[in-house]
Parts: structure tokens; C-alpha cells; sequence
């Protein structure tokens, strides 16, 4: 149990600690909003976390992602764990250094209370969608459509729709390029509407 008083979280929202504490959230993919959503609940004080992504830490990927220049080669899950637990080593993080399929997908996070959908890919998001919202259809989604680009920070929006919590503008195209302030606006919101429901659910 953690005290709050002495504790990293001492600034919490009351009440909030404890809960986050005993919850558990899966985050696929590791990469920009992945690893930002999962510094953000670390931070707030989640307890349990379980991270897929079968990709490596590369130099390009520094302008936008929850890494450090002496991480490059090293597998994404493993250098996002170490970050983590820096931030809250008693936080609970498994990590799974695999490529997420079809057969996979909800078996992984079957323990998880969230599920969070964070891949570049479309055809990605579409089985990973499909097979959680078939097979895991009493865990809530969050998912991310749009973070490309800069500016136009009116422009993302969060969209609720039953199970499934969208946060983007839902319309940018990767094309547009990558920048670490939209990233990180898009992973905070959906962090923060994660930590929303978790709260609200106890």
C-alpha cells in the first residue's frame, strides 16, 4: 500500500492513489503515444501495466518518444520498463517483446481493467480494434487517430463512443511528419480520460 504522504504521489487528487494503485492497464505499442500514455500513468500512480511492442529504440524516434540517446538498438519494451520503474519502481510492468496478432491480442491483456490501442499502422488498429471490441468487449478502449503535424491544437478532440475512446483529430496523415508536442498532447488526454474512468469505475 502506498503512503501518500512520503510518497511520489503526495499531490494526487485525494482518493486517486489507492485506486490507480490497484488497477491494471495494456498499452500495444511502445512508440510515441504509447510510451508517453504509459510515462503519464506511471506518474499519476498506476500500478500494473502490460506493454507489447516487437520494435527497437531508433535515433529518429527521440523527438517523440519516452527514450534516451543510450537506448538506441535496445528492444522498446525493455528500455520503457527501465524508464518507468526510474519514475515508480514498485509499479508491476510486464512487457512482451512480440508482434501482437489476431491470436494474440486478447489473451496478453485478459488481467487488464483498459485497453490501449497505440500503433502507427491502420490495418493495425483495425485488428487490434476488432479482436479487443469482439473479444474483450466488457474492457474499455482507448485509441489514438490523428497526431501528426503541429499547431492546429483546437483541432484534437476526444471522441466517445460506448467501449471505444478516440483522442485525435482523427483525420492528419502520418505523411505530415511526427513532433513531440502534439504526441504528447494527444497520449496526456488519453491518459487523463484512462484515469477518468478508472476513478469513476471504483
Amino acid at each position: 500500500m502506498i503512503d501518500e504522504e512520503i510518497s511520489a504521489f503526495r499531490d494526487n487528487p485525494p482518493g486517486l492513489t489507492a485506486i490507480l494503485n490497484s488497477m491494471s492497464v495494456g498499452i500495444t505499442g511502445a512508440g510515441g503515444v504509447g510510451s508517453n500514455v504509459a510515462a503519464a500513468l506511471t506518474r499519476a500512480g498506476i500500478g500494473n501495466l502490460v506493454i507489447a511492442d516487437f520494435d527497437s529504440v531508433e535515433l529518429p524516434n527521440l523527438n517523440r518518444q519516452f527514450f534516451f540517446r543510450d537506448q538506441i538498438g535496445y528492444p522498446k519494451v525493455e528500455a520503457l520498463r527501465y524508464n518507468l520503474e526510474l519514475i515508480n519502481p514498485d509499479a508491476d510492468i510486464q512487457i512482451h517483446n512480440r508482434l501482437i496478432d489476431s491470436e494474440n491480442a486478447c489473451s496478453i491483456f485478459a488481467d487488464c481493467d483498459v485497453l490501449v490501442e497505440a500503433v502507427d499502422r491502420e490495418e493495425t488498429k483495425v485488428m487490434l480494434l476488432e479482436s479487443w471490441l469482439e473479444g474483450l468487449p466488457r474492457k474499455p478502449v482507448f485509441s489514438c487517430s490523428g497526431i501528426a503535424g503541429f499547431g492546429r491544437t483546437d483541432s484534437i478532440r476526444v471522441d466517445r463512443r460506448q467501449n471505444l475512446t478516440i483522442v485525435g483529430d482523427q483525420k492528419s496523415d502520418l505523411s505530415l511528419g511526427t513532433l513531440s508536442s502534439r504526441v504528447a498532447i494527444v497520449a496526456a488526454m488519453m491518459a487523463n480520460e484512462i484515469i477518468e474512468y478508472l476513478y469513476s469505475s471504483k
